[in-house]
């Protein structure tokens, strides 16, 4: 299909702009997370993310459901006090105030547990609020891996894009000239 095509024409083709980023990191649990296939993965992929992010003055905001139950965020990520939402809506979207720290032009990148719960339904709440997302495959987990993929079919029906790690770290990082990019690149090897 040819560049001048109807498709290519009325389709607008984006990368995650560093300048408008925002790594919201969803319910990485205590207690959730022994039960999440190939969780260790999805850990390790977001502390990659959460470090790149600081490494790049990235903001980061960070969630966690029903902590009396499900517990506090996991040790392997630091997560700043005031960075920090408790929620009880599985949408993160729908707790009062939560919008208000996403700007309207962001470039949300979502990643999280579970897939097919709370990382789909505020994803799907954050495209209702017309804020661009992409959505990290590699550390994004469920229970059961077919609850997974079926939310990441959904999520990409709507609207989110579907990327993964080294996708939004090279996506940050624009150029091999970022004074960034060895420390960044360290991390993802």
């Amino acid at each position: 299909m040819s560049a001048s095509s109807g498709l290519w024409k009325d389709r607008t083709v984006m990368t995650i702009d560093p300048a408008r980023s925002l790594l919201l990191v969803i319910d990485f649990q205590v207690r959730l997370m022994p039960a999440i296939h190939e969780g260790e993965l999805a850990v390790r992929n977001a502390r990659r993310l959460t470090d790149a992010a600081a490494l790049m003055g990235i903001p980061c905001l960070f969630t966690e459901q029903n902590a009396k139950g499900l517990g506090p965020t996991v040790d392997e990520l630091m997560v700043p006090q005031d960075r920090l939402v408790h929620k009880q809506f599985f949408d993160a979207c729908r707790e009062e105030g939560f919008l208000a720290r996403i700007p309207a032009d962001a470039h949300v990148v979502v990643l999280g547990c579970e897939a097919h719960v709370c990382a789909l339904q505020t994803v799907l709440g954050l495209l209702a609020a017309s804020r661009k997302t992409w959505v990290v495959r590699d550390a994004l987990g469920s229970r059961h891996p077919e609850n997974k993929e079926t939310a990441l079919r959904r999520m990409e029906r709507h609207g989110a894009e579907i990327v993964t790690t080294e996708m939004v770290v090279f996506e940050w990082l624009q150029s091999a000239g970022n004074p960034q990019f060895r420390q960044s690149v360290a991390l993802i090897k």
